[in-house]
């Protein structure tokens, strides 16, 4: 089966031979209606710089010169919304999409089954019917450039590599205490100040990305259908935002954005009106900015210390009713919850959110094991499941031979072996386990090169975990489509960490 599948990554749900492989076409022309023109533009462009092919975008009325591949959304389909049927005969090839993003999933399995160019052009390209589905509609990836900064290029270079794998959600992790990388018009000390450290060596090391360049961000991201998810971390991981504005910590006093990794104690205020009125300002411009539903806003691994020794905060224990001082971060969550539900928002944070009552709506995104993510669902939200058993791609790849990362390992195997869905759930409770992340923390990834390097080809297994049916997905099968696949992944010019021989 596998030489049948042309090393598919992720694996179609249905993959069958229905005639000779056929040359490959000197001419293909693609034929396109109102709904798929922008995605047939999109794969003539890709033909031409991936596969090396001749191609060019015509209406169904156009006399065919070339190969006819006719695209087509049909939203009275009966298939999932973003499922495709695909079918290539010698004498012409049809690609039909529930919706425009199902089409969009299908152009990438078209552009895996005529690269490698060399493969091809010796094999020829495959007759068959693929009918093909995701299992899980969140299958994320997360990027930290609060530790190291990337320019939008690196950016839109990861899209790339999401598009290619058929992820659909970009979780973009853009302030924590080591830099704020997004520009707020209301604040702009959190770029001038937050944006930047020192570098150790007397000068200075950041960057931030401009309200134009996150919007073309999301831009380039929704043409890949691909939705942008920012992350706005608090109470804790805040220390570049209080560097620039002390005011809204608890001791007021000067601080440094710093550049070492840790957890520090100087965190958000949650005793002052004013922080919350700083922070609805500044994810009223970021809702502006995504228009995605969900806003991610961490809620993890926020020491108490400053709240525990400051009378502001400890009169709001009593003043909000609290009966313990350890639901001060419930209470901080619940009135971001609100700040975002006014701006048309629901809030996402790590499991830490757990403790002390869930926000209403929120989403829980479990990442210190799974037991969070069935705590979650079992009170009736969605979950999206990124546990550091299987989703922690800072981990090392191996035991030895390694650049520096986490003091960890995460094999691929172990990668491949990841279910969303913890056993012991009932079907109800299963529907709010939305899929899958992995996350990709940068204190050890100073350069675009390393970020390549962690990911790949540790994100190919993932998203064959969050696409493919777990009946009938096996590692050997997968490690045996892999090789052809990293040869399109050095023909996309990206690096990678070369697998493990047998």
């Amino acid at each position: 089966m596998t030489e049948l599948l042309p090393s598919l990554i992720p694996r179609p749900v249905v993959f069958e031979v229905i005639g000779d492989p056929f040359p490959e076409p000197e001419t293909i022309d693609i034929v396109a209606t109102d709904l798929s023109a922008e995605i047939a533009d999109y794969l003539r462009g890709e033909l031409v710089s991936r596969a090396g092919l001749s191609a060019r975008v015509v209406d169904d009325a156009s006399q065919p010169t070339g190969y006819r591949l006719a695209l087509t959304v049909d939203s009275d389909s009966d298939m999932a919304d973003e499922g495709y049927l695909l079918n290539l005969l010698p004498s012409g090839g049809q690609l039909i999409g529930a919706t425009a993003a199902g089409l969009f999933r299908g152009v990438q399995t078209l552009l895996q089954l005529l690269t490698p160019r060399d493969v091809v052009a010796v094999a020829g390209i495959p007759s068959i019917r693929i009918e093909d589905w995701p299992a899980f509609s969140w299958r994320g990836m997360h990027l930290d450039v609060g530790r190291h900064f990337f320019p939008i290029e690196n950016i839109k270079t990861y899209l790339d590599l999401l598009a290619a794998h058929k992820m659909s959600v970009f979780h973009w992790h853009l302030t924590e205490d080591q830099g704020w990388r997004i520009q707020i018009k209301a604040y702009p000390k959190l770029t001038e100040v937050g944006g930047w450290r020192d570098d150790g060596q007397g000068g200075k090391y950041g960057g931030y990305y401009t309200q134009a360049e996150i919007r073309e961000v999301v831009r380039y991201a929704s043409e890949r259908y691909i939705t942008v998810m920012p992350e706005i971390e608090m109470p804790g991981h805040a220390r570049a935002a209080l560097a620039a504005y002390p005011e809204y910590s608890c001791r007021q006093i000067p601080l440094t954005v710093p550049g070492e990794w840790g957890i520090f104690e100087d965190v958000f205020c949650v005793g002052s009106d004013d922080t919350f009125a700083f922070l609805s300002t500044v994810l009223g411009e970021v809702a502006e900015l995504f228009p995605f539903e969900l806003i991610h806003v961490g809620g993890d691994e926020c020491p108490q210390t400053r709240w525990l020794d400051h009378d502001w905060c400890r009169a709001r224990v009593s003043e909000a009713g609290l009966s313990d001082p350890r639901q001060l971060q419930s209470y901080f969550m619940r009135r971001v919850a609100d700040i975002l539900g006014d701006c048309g928002r629901r809030l996402v944070g790590w499991d830490e959110i757990l403790e002390g009552g869930l926000p209403d709506n929120a989403v829980v995104m479990s990442w210190r094991g799974v037991q969070g993510g069935i705590d979650a669902v079992r009170a009736g939200h969605d979950v999206i499941m990124s546990p550091t058993s299987h989703c922690y791609f800072d981990y090392y790849q191996a035991e030895a031979g390694e650049p520096k990362a986490f003091n960890a390992l995460l094999p691929l195997e172990k990668v491949y072996e990841f279910q969303p869905v913890p056993d012991g759930l009932t079907s109800d409770e299963a529907r709010h386990v939305l899929g899958g992340q992995g996350n990709v923390w940068t204190e050890y990834m100073p350069n675009w090169s390393q970020v390549e390097y962690m990911v790949l080809p540790r994100m190919c297994a993932l998203a064959e975990t969050l696409w493919s049916p777990g009946q009938g997905r096996a590692f050997h099968d997968f490690r045996n489509r892999l090789p052809r696949h990293c040869q399109r992944l050095r023909d996309m010019k990206v690096n990678f960490r070369e697998p493990d021989s047998r």
